[in-house]
Parts: structure tokens; C-alpha cells; sequence
């Protein structure tokens, strides 16, 4: 790792010293940087559980990270003002109680969570800001501090920052990777974080050892405050201030975009979301490393115009995002390498604009890392407003290719306050401006023409015969899809398809109207996810159901069903309710509520954020929801693992299909009424079967003809639709059950270990 320069009048020895010491610095915060980031993976994870993964929380989670590591900034930036606190001990402080905080975090965040039911949205964000203040102020320091006493000696501001933003985002990114392939699957989240707590006590011990060997006392920063010639403030820091929190809102959006449209193409995989995010880390740290090695030598006016340039070549490549997804789509998995590719390009040069405007407006003098504080602030505030503004509000207004050409015209504008700066030629100017002009001509006139299709494009991998949707509803939640003959794909999945005919049963519509199979009198009913409204239509209209309670976390969907005549008359149905929340988080926050049913007919298990709805933890919760004799009944998505887990967590139940039917009481399995009651079904006036003739009366034989899966002679038989517990448990004995801590498939298998 090349050392900054020293610019001091010592000999040799002493600037090799000084080099090797800050090598030192750079992989004890490289290390400091790892940790971090397996914290910020972790406990946004255990804050969804408690605050819920609708598109509100999530915003909240990120923004209160983000404030946090601002406000630390601040703090970091006074402390490196101090010049009585030695600097490595002063870290290996901040480690230490880093460390201490993750060993109760997650204890800590359960806790709290009780008392932060049925909170407001400003009163959420507060606490979700209280949970993760201390640990993030920490973390938010070191930057500053090192900024601090490392510029004073190198006499360079933009280098400084350029290379220690490098080492501690390379080390983020580096801990993306490593949570997805090694922590996450194999060892959980609570192991997770003894990793984390072992790496901050590890960077803290060599700290100390480096300061008790004697490296410590030379590293205190020089007295003098005389900048060295040529790299005076060329800009003011109040417009800097602007431009980084600019910088940060456009560089989080394009995080959100991309990982929007990653998402969509990928099935919103968990260890999709974390090799993006690891790209973009990686891309933010290596632009950064090459700007501060272009602040070294380079004069204010070329690092100005190099950030320019910089700025309008991501603007330019993001431009490029979505045609290329959409055009080499037919590469199917790999086509998550091509996005990555991309991701990682146009964050490198997003890299640039921290060390670039340190350079430009941060002398290095004393204040250095107290400007510094001022700068990281305002770039991790406009980050959270980006948060804020693009996915909870842009989002939820225009689709992927509008963002896309929102992005582009926002980077754009960047480069172009930059050069009303320029100290150029007037010649050079208009050449920057021919240059923005033709990126802005090509983001409005011909990307959507690039982009046609894309969706279409993801969804079928490029195969020109993939049918064309037609509705499509992209909103802050997610996108919704519907072809022609309507299939509903939630995110680019498959996720059910309008269909209320048990006669002809094309998306296993026999599940909801089972429902009097198991229970006596399913009166009061609660469903969790209601995609197409098919199962909401037939459970709502079962004779015996006297009220259907149904929670959906994207309100999309309601705007499909409205449109659709087979399903749209649930909207009106007395019987029903639609509340917009998460699926869990409604539960916590409505303890009182008791349901004879509960059904879950919600994504594959191994989704982002599937487990939150299959763990043992939940299951529990559902249990105190249940009525006496009370039945759960949820999809596994064919899952071992999360079939074993139902049968491991409640006394009584049996595999339906492709679904888990469990009670804390012997399911009353009865043929006859099951029978009587599809007999009286009616849905819109209209009878589901007709007695009277004879194909109807084949349907209902055959129904119940399901009734021999029960015979114990046929414990071993593959393929069987019903499958009582103990024949289940024995069929999947060595699988371990689902909970919240090792998140269940979602990281294992799209490894083939699930």
C-alpha cells in the first residue's frame, strides 16, 4: 500500500517512520471496517423483525444508521481537535465499546422492540435512532480523527480522505462477501456478530500494542499549521457542503436503483442484495483511492475538472444499466455479473467526490478534521435524504426507466455547478457542456427506447417468447407483473394467478377452500398476503367464515385486483378487511386479536426476508393468536426445512400439498362436511359446484378420494398430498428447523446446501 507523503523537512528515517506508521493505520481501520458493516447487515435484520420490512421501516432502519454515523462524524471531528488524547488508544476506545455494544445488541434491540408496539412513524424513527446512536457515533468518528492527524503531516486533505475512505469502505465490501458465502449461511446472525466483536477487540489490541511498543508517541500530529504551497482552499466550504450532500443524495439513489432492478431480476435474493451492495462499496472504495492519489500531484483546477468528468461518466454509465440488463438478460444467472459489473463502474467514479472536494476545500491544518466532520456529515445526510426521497417517495411515483433518467439528469447537474467553478478556458467549458448536453439528449430522447421492454426482458430472461404483462404496478414496495392470461409475479417471482375455479384448478386454489377440512367453523379468519385476491375471494365467500381479516404489505396489489372481475367483488365483501402493514409487525402490535385460522400463502423460503414469516419465533407468535383448537395454515413452498420446523413447533398437524396445516389441538380432519360446505359454496351469487351434474359430482369424488393419504399404510409413499406429522418428521430427521437467528434457506440455498 503506497504511504502518504510526507511534506515535513525530516530525512529519510523519519518519512520512512512516518510511512510505515500510517500503513498501520490503514489495516487497522480496513479491519475497523469490516466489522462494521457485518453490524449494519445484522442488526437492520434484527430491527426488521421488530419494526417490520414494509417499505416505511426499511427507510427508517437505513435513515437512523446513516444520522447516526453523521452525528459521529461530528464527534469525531471535535476529538481530533484534541491534541492531549493519543490517537491509537483513542481508537482502540472507539473499538472496544463497539465490541461491547454488539455482544447486547441484539438482546438489547428484542427487548426494546416490546416496548415499541403500535408506535407513530416519527416516534418509530426515533427509536429506531436510539437503538443504533451509540455504536454508529462511534463508527461515524474514526474518519475524522484519523483525517485529523494524518493531514496534518502528509499536507494533502484529498489524499488523506481518499485513502483512508478506501481502506475502511474496502473493508465493508470485503465483509458484504463474507457475510453472504461464510457468516450468514453457516453461522447466523448472533455468531455474526461474535465475529464482529472478535475483529473490533482484535483492531483495539493492536491499537494498544503499537502504542505501548512506541509507535503510538510518533504519531502525534505536528505543531506547525502552515499549509505547504499549492494545496490552499480553492473553494468555499459552504457550496462544498451542498455539493457533497448532493453527491451522497444521487450516489444512495443510484444504491436504491440498483438494487431495485437487481432485485427484480434476480427473485429478490438475499445474497443477491449483498454482492450488490458489495460492488457498490468496492466501486466507492476504489474511485476514492484513485482520487486521492490523483490529489497528490494533480493542481485544484485538474482535480476539479477530473471530478467533472468523473461525474458526467457515471451519469453516462448509468444511463447504460438497464439497456444492458435488458439486452443480455439471456444470461440468466450471469446476467447478476453483468449488473454487477456495471454497479461497481459507476460507484468508482461516485467514489471520487469526498476526497475531491476535501482537496478543494479543507486545508491541512488543524481544522482539517474538523472540516472533514462537516464534509462526511453533509455527504451521509444527503445519502439519507436520497434514502427518503427515492425510495419512499420517486419510487412509489415513476418506474425503473423514469429513475434511471432522473439519476442521470441529477449527476449532471452535479458536474455542471462544478464547472461554472472551472478555471478554464472558455473553449474547454463549452466542451464539458457539449459533453453534458449529449448525456442529458441521450437520458430523455433515447434510453427509454434502449429500455422498452425491460421488465419483460428480466422477467423472461431475454426469451422473445415471453409473454408482454398486461398490468404492471411499480410502486416504493416493489413491482408488481401480470401476463395476459394472469399469472401475478411479486418482484419478478411467481407469485399466484386469478383463478377462483376449483373445477379447473390451475394455482392450487383447493388449499383456501380446505379450509372447513380442518376446522369445525373457521368463523373468524386472518390472511397473511394477498397477492392475486383469489384467496382472499374464496376464503371470504366459505359459508363459515364470518369475517376475513387480510394483511398485504404492498398495496399494489389492490389496485390489480380492482380491475380483475373474478376477484375485484373482495374488495366490497362485508366480511372483509385490507389493512397495508407488515404481516408480523401487525401481529405484534394487535395482541388481543384471536382467530379461529390463520393462513399464509406468502413467498418461497428462500426469499430476502421469507424466514421473518417461517421461523420458530413466529410460529410462537402465531400461536398466541389462535383460538382454542385454533389452526395455522401457511405455505413451505416445498421447503424441508420449514415443513420440519411446523411440525417441530406445534403438537399437531400434517402437510396439505405443498402446505403446512399445524394446531396445538388433533386436527379435526372431516370428509363429509368438507364436502356439504363446497356443496353450499357460492362465490358472486354463482355456485362453485353444481350436485345436479355429473362432471361437477367427479370433481367432488375425486376431492375426496384425498382422504386415503391419511391410511397409515401409505406412511412411506412419495408424492402423497396429505402428510401427517410424525411420517414428516421422520422423513426429514437431520434437517434443522427454521428460527430467526439462522434465517432459515435464504442464504443456503442458492448455494445447493438447503
Amino acid at each position: 500500500m503506497t504511504s502518504l507523503g510526507l511534506t515535513t523537512a525530516g530525512d529519510a528515517s523519519e518519512r520512512a517512520w512516518y510511512a510505515q506508521q500510517t500503513r498501520l493505520l490503514c489495516v487497522l481501520f480496513f479491519f475497523s471496517g469490516f466489522p462494521a458493516l457485518i453490524y449494519q447487515l445484522t442488526w437492520q435484520r434484527s430491527l426488521f423483525l421488530i419494526f417490520g420490512v414494509n417499505i416505511e421501516s426499511v427507510t427508517i432502519v437505513v435513515t437512523a444508521f446513516m444520522l447516526g454515523l453523521g452525528f459521529g462524524s461530528l464527534a469525531g471531528g471535535w476529538l481530533s481537535k484534541r491534541r492531549a488524547i493519543p490517537l491509537l488508544p483513542l481508537l482502540a476506545g472507539i473499538e472496544f465499546l463497539t465490541g461491547a455494544f454488539g455482544l447486547v445488541s441484539l438482546k438489547l434491540f428484542d427487548n426494546v422492540g416490546e416496548f415499541t408496539l403500535g408506535l407513530s412513524l416519527p416516534a418509530t424513527a426515533a427509536a429506531a435512532l436510539a437503538l443504533v446512536i451509540v455504536p454508529t457515533l462511534l463508527m461515524g468518528a474514526t474518519l475524522p480523527v484519523l483525517v485529523g492527524y494524518l493531514a496534518r503531516r502528509s499536507g494533502n486533505v484529498g489524499s488523506t480522505v481518499g485513502l483512508l475512505y478506501y481502506v475502511n469502505t474496502l473493508g465493508a465490501g470485503a465483509a458484504c462477501l463474507a457475510s453472504a458465502i461464510l457468516l450468514f449461511p453457516f453461522l447466523g446472525m448472533s455468531k455474526s456478530i461474535y465475529v464482529a466483536v472478535a475483529m473490533n477487540a482484535a483492531v483495539a489490541v493492536g491499537a494498544l500494542a503499537a502504542q505501548w511498543s512506541g509507535s503510538g508517541s510518533r504519531l502525534e500530529p505536528r505543531d506547525s499549521t502552515t499549509v505547504p504551497p499549492g494545496h490552499r482552499p480553492v473553494l468555499a466550504l459552504g457550496p462544498v457542503l451542498l455539493l457533497a450532500a448532493a453527491g451522497g443524495f444521487v450516489s444512495l439513489s443510484y444504491e436504491i436503483f440498483f438494487f431495485r432492478t437487481i432485485s427484480y431480476a434476480t427473485g429478490s435474493s438475499a445474497p443477491a442484495f449483498a454482492v450488490t451492495l458489495s460492488a457498490f462499496l468496492v466501486g466507492i472504495a476504489s474511485g476514492s483511492r484513485r482520487a486521492g492519489e490523483f490529489c497528490k500531484s494533480a493542481s485544484q483546477t485538474d482535480t476539479m475538472r477530473g471530478l467533472a468528468k468523473a461525474l458526467l461518466m457515471a451519469s453516462l454509465l448509468g444511463l447504460f444499466f438497464l439497456p444492458a440488463l435488458s439486452h443480455m438478460a439471456w444470461l440468466d444467472r450471469g446476467l447478476l455479473g453483468v449488473g454487477v459489473v456495471i454497479v461497481y463502474l459507476v460507484a468508482r467514479f461516485w467514489g471520487a467526490v469526498l476526497p475531491s472536494l476535501a482537496e478543494l476545500s479543507i486545508a491541512a491544518d488543524e481544522r482539517a478534521g474538523m472540516r472533514t466532520a462537516f464534509l462526511y456529515l453533509s455527504n451521509i445526510l444527503g445519502s439519507a435524504a436520497g434514502s427518503i426521497v427515492t425510495g419512499f417517495v420517486l419510487m412509489d411515483r415513476f418506474g425503473l426507466v423514469t429513475i434511471a433518467v432522473l439519476l442521470a439528469v441529477a449527476g449532471i447537474a452535479c458536474a455542471l455547478v462544478l464547472m461554472t467553478a472551472l478555471a478554464v478556458p472558455r473553449r474547454e467549458k463549452l466542451q464539458y457542456l457539449a459533453f453534458a448536453a449529449v448525456i442529458g439528449a441521450a437520458a430523455v430522447v433515447i434510453m427509454p427506447r434502449w429500455s422498452a421492454g425491460v421488465l419483460e426482458s428480466l422477467q423472461w430472461k431475454g426469451t422473445a417468447s415471453g409473454p408482454k404483462f398486461s398490468h404492471v404496478v411499480e410502486n416504493r414496495s416493489g413491482i408488481i407483473t401480470v401476463t395476459n392470461d394472469g399469472v401475478v409475479y411479486g418482484n419478478g417471482i411467481y407469485d399466484g394467478r386469478f383463478n377462483t375455479d376449483l373445477k379447473n384448478d390451475t394455482n392450487g386454489i383447493v388449499r383456501p377452500y380446505g379450509l372447513s377440512l380442518f376446522h369445525p367453523a373457521p368463523r373468524d379468519v386472518l390472511m397473511i398476503g394477498l397477492s392475486s385476491g383469489s384467496w382472499a375471494q374464496v376464503i371470504a365467500n366459505n359459508p363459515q367464515v364470518a369475517s376475513l381479516t387480510v394483511v398485504e404489505i404492498n398495496p399494489g396489489y389492490l389496485r390489480l385486483i380492482e380491475e380483475e372481475p373474478e376477484v375485484a367483488s373482495v374488495l366490497a365483501n362485508p366480511k372483509t378487511k385490507i389493512i397495508t402493514d407488515d404481516g408480523r409487525r401487525w401481529l405484534r402490535a394487535n395482541p388481543d386479536r384471536h382467530f379461529d385460522a390463520i393462513v399464509s400463502n406468502t413467498t418461497f423460503h428462500f426469499r430476502a426476508n421469507a424466514t421473518n414469516l417461517l421461523s420458530v419465533e413466529f410460529l410462537e407468535l402465531i400461536r398466541h393468536h389462535l383460538n382454542p383448537g385454533g389452526i395455522f395454515f401457511y405455505n413451505t413452498t416445498d421447503s424441508a426445512r420449514v415443513q420440519r420446523t411446523g411440525c417441530a413447533a406445534f403438537a399437531y398437524g400434517a402437510r396439505f400439498t405443498n402446505h403446512m396445516l399445524v394446531s396445538d389441538r388433533p386436527v379435526a380432519w372431516d370428509f363429509q362436511r368438507w364436502r356439504r360446505t363446497l356443496e353450499s359454496y357460492r362465490i358472486d351469487g354463482i355456485p362453485v359446484f353444481d350436485a345436479k351434474r355429473e362432471p361437477d359430482r367427479v370433481v367432488l369424488d375425486q376431492l375426496m378420494s384425498l382422504q386415503q393419504s391419511l391410511d397409515p399404510k401409505l406412511a412411506h409413499a412419495e408424492n402423497r398430498p396429505i402428510e401427517p406429522c410424525p411420517d414428516l418428521l421422520a422423513r426429514t430427521a437431520g434437517k434443522k428447523v427454521v428460527t430467526d437467528d439462522n434465517m432459515g434457506s435464504e442464504w443456503l440455498y442458492f448455494m445447493l446446501l438447503e
